[in-house]
């Protein structure tokens, strides 16, 4: 099968929709497809690899690294009538995933859209709460135009269901049990963040942002360095919050960006990671804290309502209290015993959530939404 993936972010970008739509584009070649990757063109004088095409890209106003694709309809036509794909799936909703909405239509090829972001809750986040009903009627506009709507919990599902949105599918996220794992805690590194031996380590991980409510993240460190005076605050991440928060706290650790296998190594050499977010479709470090061992303090939305037991993997703490969030992080930070058993539990809970089994549904929900459309294509010729 050939497929085409439209997306406005991709790595060497950091966030979850990108490395989420890797690993989805990995997994289809994995499995022996041919795939398209149409995306932004990063700088000036960017050259496309084998399967990709660039568009050209601007950077968000109000988000500084993130960019999003300008239409490329008529590019795209020309492009899928040389090399047809079968199936089009369009991760993001930005002016190129509009235009390849668009493409596709108009040369009969099926589409399964991706709901990787809440940008009608990031309309609260950045001050402009009255444009939250306006983002979503234009969201569910995009993703009712395709056959299929992917999401990641069943939590959503039912929530954009309610919401007027139709064809919503489930396709679960997974993580690399390998490469988030325990063993790759490292003493040194926890001596590099000035911890003596026996002192806690709590992280956040991930984009420093408004949407991300780190505000919450600090009033619970500090909380809980009232009785671990011990206790260090790691930040790994960069984003448009960073400079502010460093301002103000200058006795945290701040890691930057970290991939790959120095990312796993600051996971696992944590003791309890904290994830105050209400906004994620999913919040892929959830289950990459809990695949590497580390007891995790989160709200009950996402990842954490799909994963994440209360009292047995760490905190899931109902939406918006945040007493009762900060409380759970005080009470960890004191059970050294406990904290480690739930981590422990954790790893062993997300075990079961294999890529290669992602990619095998993903390839499905293609190949069906590709056969559905053969097959109305014969009955239209059969009655002309």
């Amino acid at each position: 099968m050939r497929y085409a993936i439209v997306t406005e972010t991709y790595p060497p970008e950091v966030n979850g929709v990108a490395l989420t739509v890797q690993e989805l584009e990995r997994g289809l070649r994995a499995r022996g497809h041919e795939v398209d990757v149409v995306r932004p063109r990063k700088h000036r004088g960017e050259r496309p690899n084998d399967g990709e095409m660039l568009a050209a890209g601007i950077r968000l106003p109000f988000y500084a690294g993130l960019r999003f694709g300008l239409p490329a309809a008529g590019r795209l036509r020309r492009r899928w009538r040389r090399q047809r794909p079968d199936a089009v799936y369009i991760a993001t909703e930005g002016p190129l995933g509009w235009s390849a909405m668009r493409a596709a239509k108009a040369l009969g090829i099926p589409v399964a859209s991706g709901f990787h972001t809440r940008f009608d809750h990031y309309m609260r986040d950045y001050g402009l709460p009255f444009m939250e009903p306006v983002a979503l009627a234009w969201m569910r506009r995009f993703h009712n135009a395709a056959s299929a709507t992917l999401v990641p919990t069943r939590e959503l599902q039912a929530e954009l269901e309610g919401l007027g949105f139709g064809a919503v599918v489930h396709l679960p996220r997974a993580v690399d049990t390998a490469r988030f794992d325990p063993a790759h805690r490292d003493e040194a590194l926890r001596a590099r963040w000035g911890l003596a031996p026996g002192a806690l380590a709590v992280t956040y991980v991930g984009r420093v942002a408004a949407e991300k409510n780190l505000d919450l993240a600090i009033r619970a460190f500090r909380a809980l360095q009232e009785l671990r005076p011990d206790a260090r605050f790691v930040w790994v991440g960069e984003g448009p919050e960073l400079a502010a928060i460093r301002d103000a706290n200058p006795d945290f650790v701040y890691c930057g960006l970290q991939r790959g296998e120095a990312l796993a190594r600051h996971f696992a050499s944590a003791d309890l990671f904290l994830f105050p977010s209400l906004s994620e479709t999913f919040g892929n470090v959830t289950i990459e804290a809990m695949a590497s061992g580390v007891a995790t303090v989160a709200y009950r939305y996402g990842a954490a309502a799909e994963h994440l037991r209360h009292g047995q993997h760490g905190a899931a703490i109902a939406p918006h209290d945040e007493a009762a969030f900060i409380d759970a992080a005080c009470r960890l930070s004191l059970e050294d015993r406990s904290r480690r058993g739930m981590g422990a539990n954790a790893r062993a809970s997300v075990l079961p959530l294999r890529p290669a089994q992602v990619a095998a549904d993903f390839d499905a929900i293609l190949k069906g939404i590709a056969a559905h459309r053969r097959s109305h294509a014969d009955v239209h010729a059969a009655l002309a």
